[in-house]
């Protein structure tokens, strides 16, 4: 019988606990009472858009954002289910002493090992889906930038500075995150966009630095960001002096 069996389950068990008690706490504190477009006067509601009233806005962007959750936890179901219970191993796959091809993968990796690489995996993904979803709770416009990136110091100097946005657009500098290189990559996943800056309204992608300076030029910029955003936040042009380039 494979001797790591019992530690085995207890890990795959574990760690599984651990993913759904994280989903619980997550959906428990997005849990909103939804009145069509109405509005509610329960304090317990949760009005995400900041609009004043829990509405269909408010029911999409809850579910949109537990998703990738959802996702996680079903993985990490999956992979629960694929290892526990565990079996003892047929006679002829006992691994003796001196002999080690049987326990290892093709990648020269012991089973256990390989089964702790996939957990971690999963741990992994759980904590990246979760940070994002924090992230963009923080405001319907999301900048994923870099400090030293010239490209994103331009559309900051627009969006930050030549217009008012309220609430204010969240900054995220990728390059001073610590998950900043995993959150990239996911961002290009999600919307097809690897580089920054990566400018996101209501979780969607409406592009970098060019796209912002495009639309800033031809003076459609707001009626841009209204359509992808509605209620959720007002823009307007703060006051230019005429005299100073932009």
């Amino acid at each position: 019988m494979r001797q790591n069996a019992p530690q085995d389950t207890r890990t795959i068990q574990d760690f599984y606990h651990r993913t759904t008690n994280a989903m619980d706490r997550h959906v428990a504190g997005e849990q909103a009472v939804i009145g069509g477009k109405g509005t509610t006067s329960d304090p317990h509601v949760k009005d995400r858009d900041g609009d004043g009233s829990v509405d269909e806005d408010d029911e999409q962007l809850a579910r949109e954002m537990t998703d990738r959750l959802r996702a996680a936890e079903q993985r990490a179901k999956d992979l629960a289910n694929q290892k526990a219970p565990l079996k003892p191993d047929p006679p002829k796959k006992v691994v003796g002493v001196g002999s080690s091809a049987s326990g290892q993968n093709k990648n020269g990796k012991s089973r256990a090992d390989s089964a702790q690489d996939e957990d971690d995996e999963t741990e992994a993904d759980l904590e990246l889906e979760t940070t994002l979803d924090e992230i963009f709770k923080k405001s319907p416009v999301v900048i994923f930038s870099k400090t030293f990136c010239p490209y994103s110091k331009r559309a900051k100097g627009i969006l930050l500075e030549k217009y008012s946005i309220d609430p204010a657009p969240h900054v995220v500098e990728l390059d001073e995150h610590p998950l900043g290189a995993k959150i990239q990559a996911r961002l290009g996943e999600l919307t097809g966009r690897k580089t920054v800056p990566n400018i996101m309204i209501n979780q969607k992608s409406i592009g970098g630095g060019d796209e912002i300076a495009q639309l800033d030029g031809r003076k459609t910029l707001i009626d841009k960001f209204k359509s992808m955003g509605g209620k959720r936040f007002t823009m307007k042009e703060r006051f230019v002096d005429k005299s100073k380039k932009i």
